[in-house]
C-alpha cells in the first residue's frame, strides 16, 4: 500500500496501469536481477563451476526479495546490487558465494532494463492496437459525415469527421511502425564485464566458451546483445527507444488539442465522455471541462523532453563509461512508460465514447459551408463564358457582405446573394447553381479513403 506520508510521484499511484507499475517496481527489478543470476548459474554449469543443485537453490529463492533489508545493507555499501546480492547470497547458503561471478554490475542492470523495457513496449503495442481498433469503428461510422474544415483556424471547405478521424489514425499507425521496429531491434549488453572486452569471461570459459556463455545466456532470456558494447550497452538505443514514445506523444497531443478545440461552445461539434456526477470545475458548476484531454496534453510534453536527456546520456557518456546517467535513468523510463501509458489509457476512453454533436455540426455547415461553393461558381461561370477577373470581384464583393451579416450574429445570405445577382445568373442556371452548393459534392476522396484505411488497420492485427 502507497504511504503518503513522504512525497510520492504521481506515477506510483495517479497516472499508468498497475501492470506497468509493477514492471518498473523496486522489487520487480530485483526479481528480474535474480532471473539474470540464475540464468548465468545455469549456463556455468557447463563448465562445472556451479552445480545443478546450486542453482535449483538460487532457483527456489528467486522471489524472495526483501527490499528493506537490501536498503539497509545499501547505507553501509553505497551499491544497490551489491546489496542486493548479500541479501541473495544469506538466502541461499549452498549457492550465495557463486552469484554474479565473473559479472560487472551493469550486466545484471543494462540486460535487466533492457528486459523490462521489452515488456514495456509490449504493453503499449497492445493499447496502441486497442487505440487503432477504436478509431476503426469511428472512422467507418462517420466516414460520410461533412463537417466544415479549417485551415489557419478559418473555416475552409468541408471534409468529413471519418477523414478528420483517419488523419489522426495515419499518425497512430505510423508510431504503432515505429514501436514495432524498436521493440524488434532491442539488444541487450550481454555479458562483457567492466570495460566491455569480456576479460573475465574469456578468463573463465577460453575465446570460444565466452561465445557459447553468452549466447546460451540470450536464448534463456530471449534478448540479443550487441556485439560490441562497453560498460554499458550504446546508449544510442535509449534515444530510439524514447524517440519512438515521443513521437507517439506528439500524435496524441496534436488527437488531444484538436478535441480541445472542437469542444468549445464556440465550435462544439466534438467532446470527451464526461461522467453523469464528474466536476467540471470548483467555482462554476455549468463547466464541462476537456480534463481528459488537457492531461493528455500535459503528459505529453514531458514524455517530449525525454529524448533530450537521453540524447545527453548518449553523447556524453565518455570513453568506456560514465556514471553521469545513473541517477537520471532511475526515473527516465519508469515514468516516460507510465506517462505514455496513461496517454493511451485515455485515448482508448476518449475514441471509444467520443460525443458528437450533429445540432452544432450543421449549424457550422449552414454557417460556414456555403463559402465553399466560391470557387466552383466562379469556374462554372467561366466555363461558360465569363470574364474571370469581372466575376471574381464579383464574388469577392458578395462574400464580404456575407460575412459582415455573420458577424452580426444573422445567417449566411451567399447562397441567396448570388442567387440574385444578375453577373453571376446570366451563366449559371438555378439548377446548376444548387448542385454547386450541394455540401454533398464537397468530400472528394474522404469517404472512399476512410473504408480504405479501416481495411489497412484491420488488417494489421
Amino acid at each position: 500500500m502507497t504511504s503518503f506520508e513522504s512525497f510520492q510521484s504521481p506515477f506510483s499511484w495517479r497516472y499508468g496501469s498497475r501492470e506497468m507499475r509493477e514492471i518498473w517496481g523496486e522489487e520487480e527489478k530485483r526479481r528480474v536481477w535474480r532471473q539474470l543470476w540464475v540464468a548465468m548459474a545455469e549456463a556455468q554449469t557447463e563448465w562445472g563451476l556451479v552445480t545443478s543443485e546450486q542453482v535449483q537453490e538460487l532457483a527456489a529463492h528467486a522471489n524472495e526479495i526483501d527490499v528493506p533489508r537490501a536498503l539497509e545493507i545499501e547505507e553501509k555499501l553505497h551499491h544497490d546490487l551489491m546489496a542486493e546480492i548479500k541479501v541473495y547470497a544469506a538466502q541461499c547458503p549452498k549457492a550465495g558465494g557463486i552469484i554474479h561471478l565473473g559479472a560487472t554490475s551493469m550486466d545484471i542492470k543494462d540486460n535487466a532494463e533492457l528486459l523490462q523495457i521489452k515488456r514495456s513496449l509490449e504493453i503499449l503495442l497492445t493499447k496502441l492496437r486497442n487505440l487503432l481498433t477504436a478509431f476503426a469503428a469511428k472512422i467507418e461510422q462517420y466516414a460520410a459525415l461533412p463537417v466544415i474544415a479549417f485551415t489557419h483556424l478559418q473555416p475552409a471547405e468541408p471534409t468529413t469527421l471519418g477523414y478528420r478521424l483517419a488523419s489522426y489514425a495515419q499518425d497512430f499507425l505510423s508510431d504503432l511502425e515505429a514501436l514495432n521496429r524498436v521493440h524488434n531491434s532491442l539488444r541487450g549488453k550481454g555479458f562483457k564485464g567492466a570495460v566491455g572486452n569480456a576479460a573475465s569471461y574469456v578468463s573463465l570459459y577460453g575465446l570460444d566458451g565466452q561465445k557459447r556463455f553468452e549466447d546460451k545466456i540470450s536464448r534463456m532470456i530471449d534478448l540479443p546483445f550487441f556485439e560490441v558494447s562497453t560498460q554499458t550497452y550504446p546508449r544510442k538505443q535509449d534515444y530510439d527507444i524514447l524517440c519512438a514514445l515521443a513521437g507517439l506523444a506528439s500524435s496524441a497531443y496534436k488527437f488531444a488539442f484538436d478535441l480541445r478545440l472542437l469542444q468549445s461552445e464556440v465550435i462544439g461539434e466534438l467532446a470527451e465522455p464526461f461522467g453523469e456526477e464528474q466536476v467540471g470545475s470548483s467555482a462554476m458548476p455549468y463547466k464541462r471541462n476537456p480534463i481528459e484531454c488537457e492531461k493528455i496534453d500535459s503528459l505529453a510534453r514531458a514524455v517530449s523532453t525525454a529524448p533530450l536527456t537521453a540524447w545527453n546520456n548518449a553523447a556524453n557518456s565518455l570513453l568506456e563509461r560514465t556514471l553521469d546517467d545513473s541517477a537520471n535513468r532511475r526515473s527516465l523510463f519508469p515514468e516516460t512508460f507510465l506517462a505514455v501509458d496513461e496517454i493511451l489509457m485515455s485515448l482508448v476512453k476518449i475514441v471509444e465514447g467520443l460525443k458528437v454533436n450533429p445540432t452544432m455540426i450543421q449549424r457550422n455547415l449552414e454557417k460556414f459551408g456555403p463559402f465553399a461553393a466560391i470557387e466552383k461558381v466562379l469556374v462554372a461561370c467561366v466555363g461558360h463564358g465569363a470574364d474571370r477577373q469581372e466575376t471574381h470581384e464579383e464574388l469577392r464583393r458578395l462574400s464580404m457582405q456575407a460575412w459582415q451579416e455573420i458577424q452580426q450574429g444573422r445567417e449566411n445570405p451567399l447562397t441567396g446573394l448570388i442567387m440574385q445577382s444578375e453577373a453571376v445568373t446570366r451563366w449559371v442556371n438555378e439548377s446548376e447553381m444548387q448542385e454547386l452548393f450541394d455540401i454533398e459534392n464537397y468530400s472528394g476522396i474522404a469517404e472512399l479513403r476512410c473504408h480504405e484505411l479501416v481495411k489497412v488497420i484491420r488488417n494489421q492485427f
